[in-house]
């Protein structure tokens, strides 16, 4: 089963999407749209986003193509829930930058509280999966042990969703193609299984610092193959037996408008 939040003809809904696509709302009431029409708008799946762990070179190529040693332990970021948007969603390149990049990630997302968690019963504590890009602004990359609120808190940066797929729909994590293509070119491959920290491990790590709890999310890394964003691109994220997601880059001026 899929999980996913959106908005019809002004209506916020929890749904669920089954093999065939039919989308239910919480309480029972059938949606008659196809998962492809405009009359949705998609939501960040998570409803009330907990902690946002994001990765960072947990790739060993990512590292290498960034002129990074792999790191030694798990290095973690957080995130906050102003760079969540949806499926089909506009993110923004800042004005006046040289680089933007997207990173197309695998999202555990933690469906139970827990502390201490020991490896082997990790999955127990996940609901689903789902697919997030986190963008990253590399002209105000300091250092990437601590990558600054210029180059990862912008809003509109992690596009996520559409849906969360349960866990055991996913009998192998660790071994799943991930790609993106930009304008409809492919240009990143990898696969999960190339993760330096794996779902069970980070969780037994992350839950030895601090308590973990329903909806809180972790952002496992991307592998090689960045590359710079202009307004007017179109990125699709995609991870087999999870998701496509796809997010269309506009101006700082077009999204923020008249605040602008």
């Amino acid at each position: 089963m899929r999980y996913a939040r959106i908005l019809v003809e002004g209506r916020e809904l929890d749904i669920t999407i089954d093999a065939q696509d039919k989308i239910t709302t919480q309480e029972g009431q059938s949606i008659d749209l196809p998962l492809d029409s405009d009359q949705i708008t998609w939501l960040p799946p998570v409803k009330e986003p907990g902690t946002i762990f994001a990765l960072g070179l947990n790739y060993a190529d990512h590292a290498t193509e960034l002129n990074f040693a792999p790191p030694k332990e798990p290095l973690v970021f957080i995130k906050h829930a102003n760079t969540l948007t949806g499926h089909k969603q506009t993110s923004y390149r800042p004005d006046n930058i040289e680089y933007q990049h997207y990173e197309c990630e695998l999202v555990a997302v933690i469906g139970k509280q827990g502390k201490n968690i020991k490896r082997e019963d990790a999955l127990d504590y996940v609901a689903g999966y789902t697919v997030c890009n986190d963008f990253a602004i590399r002209d105000y990359l300091e250092n990437y042990y601590r990558p600054n609120l210029r180059v990862k808190s912008r809003d509109s940066l992690l596009p996520m969703g559409p849906w969360i797929v349960d866990v055991a729909d996913v009998p192998n994590a660790n071994n799943l193609r991930l790609t993106t293509t930009v304008n409809g070119k492919i240009t990143q491959d990898g696969s999960t299984k190339d993760m330096i920290f794996d779902v069970p491990f980070l969780i037994e790590y992350l839950s030895k610092i601090m308590t973990l709890n329903p909806g809180d999310m972790i952002a496992t890394g991307t592998p090689h193959g960045v590359a710079d964003m202009q307004p007017g691109d179109t990125v699709v994220c995609s991870i087999e037996s999870i998701c496509d997601l796809e997010t269309r880059i506009v101006s700082e001026q077009e999204y923020y408008g008249k605040n602008y």
